[in-house]
């Protein structure tokens, strides 16, 4: 279980390296033609533990119930101890990401409880993959990237789906909220993983203030963690307006 805490907190690490690299964290800028291609991932993931595959949850997202018409912007509100956040979500965009976040984990529950473990001031805020103690929550099966698909991009104030640098395809239940214009983590060459994007389905409607409160908060190392809030902001509950 903590190689695996770890390597996650690695990944989004990468993510980091990254767009710092292209972009100089959060000015926005789209990367110049002359600059060099984004470092590699940060190594692949640890062999799954039996440990680690107890925890796991590995049923697909829920089928749409027959007979009521989709949500296609359905509003998400988040509680946090910092003071909460309202999402409205695009699942004309982004179907089968806003599925397997709603139907898998905010109605599920998972969410609750959860941290902002990585604060990243003027690029990024991540949560939804641990507890308080640092203990990675149980995940679904990952799901395809729609980053391609949905072109939308990670602006400021937009939330996305986290995954392995080297996976285009691994996305589970981590995600982001982009504090500036991140525009090196769009999709950019289906062929290349580290260039694939990452999948951009919601934004926020109310709360920004929050979000760059927690952007302010002192941060720490700690476990593998490099960017850990030295006061906790936890997730009480993320559930659907409509």
């Amino acid at each position: 279980m903590r190689a695996r805490r770890i390597w996650t907190a690695v990944s989004l690490i990468s993510i980091v390296a990254v767009a710092c690299f292209a972009t100089g964290c959060g000015s926005g800028d789209d990367p110049s033609p002359s600059t060099p291609g984004p470092a590699e991932p940060g190594g692949a993931a640890p062999e799954t533990t039996e440990a680690d595959a107890a925890t796991a949850v590995t049923d697909t997202a829920t089928p749409p119930s027959t007979g009521q018409k989709a949500v296609v912007f359905p509003v998400v509100v988040f509680e946090t101890t910092e003071g909460k956040i309202k999402v409205r979500l695009n699942a004309e965009k982004a179907p089968r990401t806003v599925e397997n976040f709603v139907k898998n984990y905010v109605e599920q529950g998972l969410y609750n409880g959860t941290i902002f473990h990585q604060v990243d001031k003027g690029f990024m805020i991540v949560g939804g993959a641990f507890t308080a103690e640092l203990e990675a929550v149980p995940t679904r099966t990952p799901i395809f990237n729609e980053a391609e698909d949905a072109g939308l991009s990670n602006r400021r104030g937009t939330i996305a789906m986290a995954r392995d640098p080297s996976d285009p395809h691994s996305a589970t239940n981590l995600f982001f909220f982009n504090l500036a214009d991140n525009k090196a983590l769009d999709h950019k060459d289906r062929e290349k993983a580290e260039e694939y994007g990452y999948c951009v389905f919601g934004e926020v409607i109310e709360g920004m203030d929050v979000l760059d409160r927690i952007a302010q908060l002192p941060v720490k190392e700690q476990d593998g963690f490099t960017a850990l809030p030295t006061r906790t902001v936890r997730i009480d509950s993320v559930r659907t307006l409509r």
